[in-house]
């Protein structure tokens, strides 16, 4: 039996993930910030709800502290919870706005993967899947014929393609571990008010496929549902 953990699960692609995963056959955890929603989800999904709020040290600890008491570990990790932040013009952003986006999008993963390594660390196959964007890849960005080259979001862009970086620099620390991060594309969610083209199952196809592979798979690629990406 394959369990799982999955931060901001309660909704869009996060829910989705869950419930394909439980299909799949996996146990599947489910993180979330906020209480009543995030134990909404678990019980429509049929699985366990986890508080879990990624920028908060006490909160990641008890989140894993809970899983290890009542599951002893995980075999997956999934990296979900994700915020994009202001809107606002690029000479209007401030380093608040810089802090909010980078606490929960990237220090949030390291904070959360530090907690939970001792857990991973008991699985035969440990996996990490983390949620990046194209939108943070170079050379997407750079190509007018694609949606992640004439979106302009200074701080989410710049987080993700840290996520990336972060990425891959713990799939060479830890060769006995897959960790590879995911665009899911530009997917209908509250993210972007549902204006995405692609629906959330097909959103989630490549954050599946990673969190299912095996021993043999890859490690320290970025991954759409079409294949590996350039970055």
């Amino acid at each position: 039996m394959t369990t799982t953990f999955i931060t901001g699960a309660n909704k869009s692609l996060g829910y989705e993930t869950a419930r394909r995963l439980i299909e799949a056959g996996h146990t599947v955890l489910v993180g979330a910030r906020d209480p009543e929603r995030g134990r909404a989800a678990a019980d429509a999904l049929g699985a366990r709800f986890v508080q879990i709020d990624v920028t908060d040290d006490a909160s990641v600890a008890a989140a894993a502290a809970d899983i290890g008491a009542h599951e002893g570990g995980i075999d997956v990790l999934i990296n979900n919870a994700g915020v994009f932040g202001t809107h606002s013009p690029a000479e209007q952003i401030t380093a608040a706005d810089a802090s909010e986006v980078f606490e929960v999008n990237v220090v949030g993963i390291v904070r959360v993967t530090h907690a939970f390594l001792p857990l991973l660390r008991k699985a035969a196959s440990p996996v990490i899947v983390n949620v990046s964007s194209g939108m943070g890849s170079f050379a997407l960005t750079h190509d007018a014929e694609r949606v992640e080259g004439r979106a302009i979001a200074p701080l989410y862009t710049a987080s993700k393609a840290a996520v990336t970086m972060l990425t891959t620099q713990y799939a060479k620390s830890w060769p006995d571990m897959k960790v590879n991060a995911v665009d899911p594309g530009y997917t209908a969610t509250d993210f972007n008010g549902h204006s995405g083209p692609q629906t959330v199952t097909e959103g989630t196809d490549a954050i599946v496929e990673l969190a299912t592979i095996g021993a043999d798979g890859p490690t320290g690629t970025l991954r759409d549902r079409h294949g590996e990406l350039a970055w």
